[in-house]
């Protein structure tokens, strides 16, 4: 079954083009995940029974941190519209151990895919939903009349109580949907949420996914509760309220487990800290389980969620981790032949670093220059600023530590703190130009002092 998001159709080179928007360099890992997912779509288009055969390429992305590895599977993410869970293999236990299982990975990712499908579904009815909501805003700002119009009446022509009702309620209407009540205040009974009472897994994780509320919802009567809010607010409330009741959940439900199985991303990171058996500090046992429990997830297995069983044999996961200590080789063999691509990121350079400041739609320079504008202040960064503030990220990374792209978030954190601390009081509406000469005045203690650096950079 495909997808109904269209944005999986995108060719692999338009996908590349959209992840250069936030991300720069890197463009190899770029390529293995824009195949990836189109072959997602092109195996959803098979006909015919070779279709269950076709088993997704998943991919290992190796390299250090702040390269940019979390954020090509998180834009992936959003582009497919995919569901998508991203975890730490560092925050998993062999079961039997104290820590989560891995099967709940599986059970989160069905989680936010039923999010997903309600979202859309819910987009589907939003208009009824909203005509339905109207309908009781009116009743109670003008309460219907019961009795029906006669024949009689419609006759002579008369204006019945209920016929001069509907008029009040059709004039009310207008009002509401023009926006001129939007401010006035009522107040109306609301669903009041059940109070989750979440079963407890074997060792006391909450892995087996029931949730007590929702068992107990369909024998129990629901609790109302009074709310005094805006009519706009009570129109987005009810609307709501309405639309869930306008949604077949079993339908949504199977719905989402299909979308899970098809079009999932999983992506694991820190998976060199589960690799290198007895040569890390922690329990060799729990490493090698870890991994043990991951193979069947990985290589195709059912796992049984409060939604139904889902098949995990065509989500597509995405591993990566840094390797430092281990490499990819220290993974079982098992579990090294389910990551058949493996893509190494390359170390930003000070030219990177350069592009990452100004280049993509979410650059650094952008964010801090929209944060200032709200306080009336204009922003400059000049070009030779730009480039100090990447040389000094550069060589911080090369002293201290290489923590990528996130260096740049300490220099300009660092760099900007006078600015960002005084402008409501003695910067509202002037200029402040971030040159080179600056960018040195302000950092060029801390960085030639490396004691100092590794705690302020």
């Amino acid at each position: 079954m495909n997808s109904p998001n269209l944005k999986q159709e995108l060719t692999p080179s338009q996908i590349v083009t959209e992840l250069n928007k936030y991300i720069i360099g890197q463009d190899d890992a770029k390529r293995a995940v824009a195949i990836a997912l189109r072959n997602r779509w092109r195996r959803q288009n098979v006909e015919g029974v070779l279709k269950d055969e076709i088993m997704p390429n998943n991919i290992i992305l190796i390299g250090p941190t702040g390269v940019g590895k979390t954020e090509i599977a998180r834009r992936l993410s959003k582009l497919s519209g995919a569901p998508f869970v991203k975890v730490e293999a560092s925050k998993f236990t062999e079961v039997g151990y104290v820590g989560r299982d891995v099967e709940s990975i599986i059970r989160d990712l069905v989680e936010i895919s039923v999010n997903i499908i309600k979202s859309e579904k819910t987009a589907e009815v939003k208009e009824k939903a909203m005509e339905m909501a109207e309908e009781r805003i009116l009743d109670i700002m003008i309460p219907p009349v019961k009795k029906p119009v006669t024949a009689e009446e419609t006759e002579n022509g008369t204006e019945s109580e209920s016929y001069q009702n509907q008029k009040t309620r059709d004039w009310m209407r207008e009002k509401i949907r023009s926006g001129e009540m939007d401010q006035k205040m009522i107040e109306f009974d609301t669903n009041q949420p059940a109070v989750g009472m979440q079963v407890l897994g074997p060792f006391g994780g909450d892995d087996l996914g029931i949730n007590l509320s929702e068992i107990m919802s369909s024998v129990m009567p629901k609790k109302k509760k009074k709310r005094k809010t805006t009519i706009a607010e009570a129109r987005e409330i009810m609307a709501q309220e309405e639309a869930q009741k306008l949604i077949d959940m079993d339908t949504a439900q199977r719905e989402a487990i299909i979308r899970a199985e098809n079009s999932g991303i999983v992506f694991i990171d820190e998976i060199d800290k589960i690799a290198g058996g007895n040569k890390g500090n922690g329990p060799d046992v729990s490493r090698e389980g870890v991994q043990r429990d991951l193979l069947p997830i990985v290589e195709g297995s059912s796992v049984n969620t409060k939604y139904g069983v889902v098949k995990t044999d065509h989500i597509l996961f995405i591993a990566s981790g840094a390797f430092h200590v281990s490499k990819p080789s220290d993974l079982i063999p098992e579990l090294q032949g389910r990551f058949p691509i493996r893509v190494e990121l390359k170390s930003l350079s000070e030219e990177d670093f350069i592009r990452i400041l100004t280049i993509p739609q979410n650059a650094l320079l952008k964010q801090y220059s929209a944060l200032l504008e709200t306080e009336g202040v204009e922003v400059e960064f000049t070009t030779d600023g730009i480039r100090e503030v990447a040389r000094i990220a550069q060589m911080a990374n090369e002293q201290v530590e290489n923590i990528g792209a996130r260096r740049l978030h300490t220099i300009l954190t660092t760099l900007l703190e006078d600015i960002l601390f005084d402008v409501p009081d003695k910067l509202p509406g002037s200029k402040v130009v971030i040159d080179q000469k600056m960018v040195k005045d302000k950092l060029e203690k801390i960085v030639t002092n490396r004691d100092l650096s590794k705690y302020i950079l």
